[in-house]
């Protein structure tokens, strides 16, 4: 196509994630994240938290290695979460409750 004004078709070579809905689902997801770690006050123990597509195009998110004080403290917050949605339940608050 010498001379052409058209442009090449899009192929492999030139497909970018950052142009699929599932990076931006992972970039979502990554920025919802991070509000929430820095909320707790963890926003510098994941270091390494962001948002990735693999080869086959699949949102994925990077939490990264963290220290185990840190997994400890995110264990917590996980069972304080699930008790306090838990007793929201009970009370009938998120539809829980049968009528």
């Amino acid at each position: 196509m010498t001379g052409s004004d058209d442009e090449p078709p899009m192929d492999a070579a030139s497909w970018s994630p950052i142009h699929s809905r599932e990076w931006y689902a992972a970039r979502d997801a990554v920025a919802g994240l991070r509000d929430v770690l820095i909320a707790a006050g963890l926003d510098r123990e994941f270091p390494y938290l962001r948002a990735d597509v693999n080869a086959f195009g699949m949102g994925l998110i990077e939490l990264g290695r963290i220290s185990p004080e840190t997994a400890e403290r995110l264990a917590e917050l996980l069972r304080l979460a699930l008790t306090c949605r838990q007793e929201h339940q009970d009370i009938g608050g998120l539809g829980g409750g049968t009528t």
